[in-house]
């Protein structure tokens, strides 16, 4: 196992462990969560950056570094609904979309097609992240606030609701519509299967 694969398989088995530390109304537990996910998320970056330099380039690293990528997101979104930051709806539309994509991609690897990212599914990742980082934010500010006991928390008390599930809303719908575009141009692998 190559270090890129090996850090991969990293940021997969912390997903679970952050979701656990995370679901914890505490400080201090909220603060390891968002440090397990800083860690996963360079590891994103080291496995990427090391399988480059050193052109180490292999099957399963291609087809598991974006599925690990999904399934870190998917149950930093997860927790959100858990804590009732977020609805259901668009994190079921959002998780849906991508392992959907994900299987079409493993379809596509089966037959030896390259399913390049298109600049939709780009805007799609920049949002997901803009909107992950913007309540993971919020929540462990809010932690920290009630911990410290801190006046602050009367200036952060408005309907973030409101606000996040717009922001999920726009992020699922563009999300769904780049899975539909996938959809549409690799249907003909989809459909040689049904046959």
């Amino acid at each position: 196992m190559n270090i890129p694969n090996s850090l991969t398989l990293l940021r997969i088995a912390l997903a679970p462990v952050f979701m656990f530390f995370f679901l914890f109304e505490s400080f201090y537990m909220r603060l390891i969560a968002l440090g397990l996910f800083l860690i996963a998320a360079i590891t994103d970056l080291a496995d990427g950056y090391y399988a480059r330099k050193f052109g180490i380039v292999t099957g399963f690293g291609k087809f598991m570094d974006p599925l690990a990528d999904k399934i870190l997101v998917s149950s930093a979104l997860i927790a959100f609904v858990a804590l009732h930051y977020v609805s259901a709806v668009p994190v079921v539309l959002i998780v849906g979309r991508e392992f959907a994509i994900t299987g079409l991609r493993l379809l596509a690897a089966y037959k030896g097609v390259v399913i390049p990212p298109t600049w939709g599914a780009k805007l799609k990742t920049f949002l997901q992240m803009t909107v992950l980082g913007a309540v993971m934010g919020y929540i462990c500010l809010i932690s920290a606030l009630v911990h410290f006991d801190s006046t602050a928390l009367d200036f952060f008390q408005f309907d973030y609701r409101l606000y996040f599930n717009w922001a999920l809303w726009i992020t699922a719908a563009v999300t769904v519509f780049t899975g539909i575009d996938y959809l549409v141009k690799y249907f003909y692998m989809i459909r040689s299967v049904l046959k």
